[in-house]
């Protein structure tokens, strides 16, 4: 990278320095400015977690959608890293909650296999986010919830805000499998009750 004030926007992003980041765009980097992988300053910010960083490159315009060569993007990384306050920051940017990632998942698809019980209610609560989204593998939030998920109570938490926000418990996968007979196929005593309520 050879525009020194691009490196230095870089690396402000990646260490979390909101100050640093503020004087880098005022000596002429460009927000968008992409790495060697096509990582945009944002996205290095998403991915550390760095807020007031991620606030300070929102506020000077930074798209939360631009994806790199794997097709994260700063928002669809919120949904691996469970950020809450990552999330906040970034939606006054008004993120595209379409955008894919490479498996095809929106982001409340990898924040429901992970357990992100918080993350998942927020953005229940704050979003229209489609609750039904299909993913490559043919595979819901709620599907991901049960099959990748371990049974546990953050899982169990997060089946139901699914439900209640309208997830549809009988959507099945791509061979035909519901998410109540995986739930029973896994011994999921709790979560196969949530679902057989609501059949």
């Amino acid at each position: 990278m050879r525009n020194p004030a691009h490196r230095a926007l870089f690396d402000a992003a990646t260490a979390g320095d909101a100050d640093a980041v503020r004087a880098a765009l005022a000596a002429g980097a460009d927000v968008e400015t992409r790495d060697g992988h096509h990582r945009t300053p944002l996205l290095l910010a998403a991915l550390h977690d760095h807020v007031a960083a991620a606030e300070a490159l929102v506020a000077a315009g930074a798209d939360p959608d631009a994806q790199d060569e794997r097709d994260d993007s700063p928002w669809l990384v919120t949904g691996v890293t469970g950020s809450v306050a990552m999330m906040r920051a970034l939606l006054p940017a008004r993120p595209d909650l379409k955008v894919t990632n490479r498996f095809g998942g929106i982001s409340l698809i990898p924040a429901s296999e992970r357990g992100h019980v918080d993350y998942v209610r927020a953005l229940l609560r704050e979003t229209d986010i489609d609750v039904d989204h299909v993913n490559r593998l043919g595979w819901t939030a709620l599907l991901e919830a049960v099959i990748l998920g371990d049974g546990g109570r953050p899982h169990q938490e997060i089946v139901e805000l699914l439900i209640t926000a309208g997830a549809t418990p009988g959507l099945p996968d791509g061979d035909g499998v519901t998410a109540l007979v995986h739930a029973e196929r896994r011994g999921f005593t709790e979560i196969a009750g949530l679902l057989r309520a609501v059949r």
